[in-house]
């Protein structure tokens, strides 16, 4: 077994004639949660989207799972949740996730999933009813159908109440204790101290990669968004 879920040597990504990506250099560790965070516009979810394989013209070697990014052998391993809901807005949230499990055949895991994301009472309504934060909710049930080994979520709590992140952190964590990796990106520094380590991104560059204590460490302040803030202000001097 590889020792990393991803590895990223020099990765760049130039779209519409700007640097989008500039020369990014890290890893991810098998079973843990790393946290991409950054501000609005940082690169994050170019980021996720060259993980995956989905991102067009990535430069740079990106290995995931042991194969290069994009690779077919991947597309089962892999769960991916969107910024925007990636489902059907006119079938009920149990015909959404038996599509997928019919796909995956993993019928057997629906109900478990409603439970896990806390979606079962609203199993018959349309998804095109719901909230945001309940059609996030969707997605991240579809992607978790397939037990994927490596899953990757586009701020997955935004919109979500305080309760609710909670629990779908504490749910993250458990996944990890099992084995799965997750990537997460946010963009809300207080969700830092939920992650194994951090990759602080601002304008596609990498600013650091370190747990949340060796950040505050390393820039003598006492939370993340004031660690991510003398690193970028250092960055930019």
């Amino acid at each position: 077994m590889v020792s990393y879920a991803i590895e990223a040597v020099d990765v760049r990504v130039r779209r519409g004639g700007a640097d989008v990506l500039r020369g990014l250099n890290f890893t991810v560790s098998r079973g843990s949660v790393t946290g991409l965070l950054g501000p609005s516009g940082g690169g994050k979810t170019t980021v996720m989207r060259a993980v995956v394989g989905v991102q067009a013209d990535v430069r740079g070697r990106l290995t995931v799972l042991g194969e290069p990014a994009g690779s077919p052998l991947l597309r089962a391993r892999i769960g991916y949740v969107t910024q925007s809901p990636a489902v059907y807005a006119d079938l009920t949230v149990r015909a959404n996730l038996d599509y997928f499990a019919a796909l995956l055949d993993a019928g057997a895991r629906v109900q478990s999933v409603l439970r896990d994301v806390a979606l079962h009472d609203a199993a018959n309504q349309l998804v095109g009813a719901l909230s945001g934060g309940q059609r996030a909710r969707v997605s991240l049930a579809a992607a978790l159908l397939g037990r994927p080994e490596l899953l990757v979520l586009d701020e997955p709590t935004v919109g979500l109440d305080p309760v609710l992140r909670r629990d779908l952190w504490a749910m993250f964590g458990e996944l990890a204790a099992g084995g799965t990796t997750l990537l997460v990106s946010s963009h809300v520094m207080d969700e830092a101290i939920r992650c194994d380590r951090l990759l602080l991104l601002r304008d596609g560059r990498l600013v650091a990669d370190d747990t949340l204590d060796g950040l505050l460490e390393r820039t003598g302040t006492c939370d993340a968004e004031a660690a991510f803030l003398a690193l970028a202000e250092g960055a930019s001097a």
